[in-house]
């Protein structure tokens, strides 16, 4: 965390001190006529959007939502490695992870022998080693939600949503402003309209989605004919895996997925019903909590379960469904015209809770839209640029929903019996346990890879200078050692979610600091040509691209004001040196030895170029020096904007 840039702001929290204005704004009494992002529903993807957006005070951002107020009681729960990865970069992931309950074992349980009681089959890792930095935890998704205010009020617009409203209806013209017509839910403005005109709108409004409607889309898929119920409870039982995720295939009574919560007593147990006929629906079924209590207690035979309290249940039938497009614009007019209205989380793909998948996918979509709506309004990116929302998260969703159909039908099928005359869906519960830890890296969220494209280079010939950043995966941190004061840090934790390119350049053998080596020259290129290019004028040298280093030569052999001034960029209204840019592959006091190089697979003798997307996927790999500066140039040329040319002051500390 940086601050005090522009001067000393006071020893209070430094999030609260990012906000310059002289009394707080009012999001609740009305909309502004105009905006420039106008974000239905207040989910997880709508409060990531938000507080993403919310960083940028040139950019005026409402989020409606038709609740009263905060959520109270959410449904959601499961958070992904990857999902921790990116509350790091909004700077709340230590909060959750002092919270949350950490999924370190799944278990997995089946019929004894005689069908009569219930034995453990398997015991695996939750997430395998090295995967991330970060574990899978649980954490209920209200309490989520009050930390992404939390992030909002801490920004520099201190955003929150706009309550008690909803859409209405929404016209989208050919050019111009899109209207939206929000009627007020609140007893004291019941019936009230607003009309507000905004420049970009995005659907986070749920599987009932107003704004896709809107579109003219619907969702596709179908209902699988299979009921489950969901409770958070207190229980006592003698059953010994309660405190473990754990998955329990009884031999005739069903199936229960057993997520302990947080706070060490709660726990959720999502309870296999009868099949539903295929034109019945849960809700003619009458299903209360006492019903859920008895088939749990018949799927736990011979274990005890004893219910002392019920936080929260539900029933849902379990489906799969998908829309075809994730903005207004059909592959047909791609060419004519670029995306206003977006649609992303529940309101584009539905499916079973059982994997954890939903939430953790919802706000990544939200992740992938919120710096691209920013590039495009702060003018540093071409329009075309919101094409790619709909090219990589499309897609992503139909694997999730792949996924789920199939994690479903094995979670809803009978374990196979030893003498084999069986159901003809039964499975082997060895099969059930395998396909679980073989989508182990799916269901941590790190499986993504986006196709080649405009973000993605198709051009993978210099992937082995560093073959553990892998072209159109997310970047995985791993441990460096701060040039400047030998603080132990994770690199990827230093790609905060500003909206802000990484270039991360890994030096080579040769000495850093002399004129002819590779970095230098691509140092001197960066500082000369390409940040000149696109950085607006008066802005911070690294406001559109950030260069950051890692070195292998050590700290004690380096002297930081000799590196290329790129790396010591002079920075805000007084021209303060930044000293946070540059990293050693060296052992730390106490904290251990990252070995990035060698754990990330970089090449020493030449090193190269990794460009990380403000999101935190990799872009390209490229070599250092003059072969890697065409590279550079083409590829940022592809929807970048040229800017105006800067007033001529020298920010790279005197020297390239």
């Amino acid at each position: 965390m940086q601050f005090h840039l522009n001067g000393f702001k006071g020893s209070g929290d430094p999030l609260q001190l990012l906000y310059d204005g002289d009394q707080e704004p009012d999001y609740q009494s009305s909309l502004p006529e105009e905006v420039d992002v106008l974000i239905i529903g207040a989910g997880p993807a709508g409060q990531l959007l938000g507080t993403q957006l919310s960083r940028f005070p040139n950019i005026t951002t409402r989020i409606v939502e038709s609740k009263p107020g905060r959520l109270v009681q959410g449904q959601a729960d499961g958070l992904q490695c990857r999902t921790i990865e990116i509350f790091e970069a909004f700077g709340f992931s230590e909060r959750v992870l002092k919270e949350a309950y950490w999924v370190n074992e799944t278990t997995f349980w089946s019929p004894t022998e005689d069908g009569k009681g219930l034995r453990r089959t398997g015991r695996i890792r939750d997430t395998e080693e090295g995967l991330s930095e970060f574990p899978h935890v649980i954490l209920n998704q209200a309490r989520l939600h009050d930390l992404w205010l939390d992030a909002m009020k801490g920004s520099p617009t201190r955003l929150e949503p706009s309550y008690s409203r909803e859409m209405s209806s929404m016209n989208i013209p050919e050019k111009g402003p899109i209207e939206v017509e929000i009627e007020r839910l609140d007893e004291a403005h019941k019936g009230q309209k607003e009309t507000v005109r905004a420049k970009y709108v995005v659907g986070c409004d749920g599987a009932r989605s107003g704004v896709r409607r809107a579109m003219g889309y619907e969702m596709k898929g179908d209902f699988a004919n299979q009921a489950w119920g969901v409770m958070d409870a207190l229980v006592v039982t003698d059953f010994p895996d309660l405190r473990l995720k754990t998955a329990i295939h009884s031999a005739n009574e069903g199936s229960i997925l057993i997520i302990p919560r947080e706070g060490g007593y709660l726990a959720r147990f999502y309870i296999e019903m009868d099949k539903l006929s295929p034109d019945e629906r849960i809700a003619s079924k009458n299903v209360t909590a006492e019903s859920l209590i008895a088939t749990a207690k018949r799927i736990f035979q011979p274990f005890s379960f004893d219910v002392r309290h019920i936080a929260y249940w539900s029933v849902y039938e379990v489906g799969q469904r998908l829309t075809d497009h994730f903005d207004d614009v059909p592959k047909a007019d791609r060419e004519q015209r670029n995306p206003r209205v977006f649609i992303a989380g529940d309101a584009c793909h539905t499916h079973s809770a059982k994997a954890g998948q939903g939430m953790n996918v919802s706000m990544n979509d939200a992740y992938n839209l919120g710096w691209k709506l920013a590039a495009v309004l702060h003018g540093t990116a071409d329009p075309k640029l919101l094409h790619t929302y709909n090219d990589e998260r499309q897609g992503i969703a139909k694997l999730l929903i792949d996924f789920d159909r199939k994690i479903s039908k094995l979670f809803a099928a009978k374990p196979k019996g030893k003498d084999g005359a069986d159901d003809k869906d039964a499975i082997d519960p060895a099969v059930f346990q395998e396909y679980f830890e073989q989508q182990g890296r799916f269901m941590a969220g790190v499986a993504t890879k986006y196709h080649p494209g405009l973000l993605t280079s198709s051009d993978t010939s210099y992937q082995d200078l560093a073959k553990g950043f892998e072209i159109g995966t997310r970047f995985q941190s791993c441990q460096v050692l701060r040039l400047a004061d030998a603080k132990p840090t994770q690199l990827g934790h230093v790609m905060d979610a500003d909206g802000r390119w990484r270039l991360v350049l890994f030096g080579d053998k040769a000495d850093p600091i002399s004129p002819s080596s590779s970095l230098h020259k691509t140092c001197h290129f960066l500082a000369n040509t390409l940040l000149p290019k696109y950085t607006p004028a008066k802005a911070d040298v690294d406001s559109v691209l950030d260069v950051r280093a890692v070195l292998q030569q050590s700290r004690k052999n380096l002297v930081i004001s000799d590196l290329p001034g790129i790396l010591l960029p002079q920075k805000g209204v007084f021209g303060i040196q930044d000293y946070e840019k540059v990293f050693t592959d060296e052992a730390s006091y106490g904290f251990g030895f990252g070995e990035i190089y060698k754990n990330r697979g970089i090449d020493a003798e030449k090193g190269c170029v990794v460009l990380v997307r403000p999101d935190q996927y990799v872009s390209a790999v490229l070599p250092l020096g003059e072969e890697g500066h065409g590279m550079l140039e083409a590829f940022f040329g592809g929807f970048l904007k040229v800017q105006e040319k800067a007033n001529g002051v020298d920010r790279t500390n005197g020297h390239a």
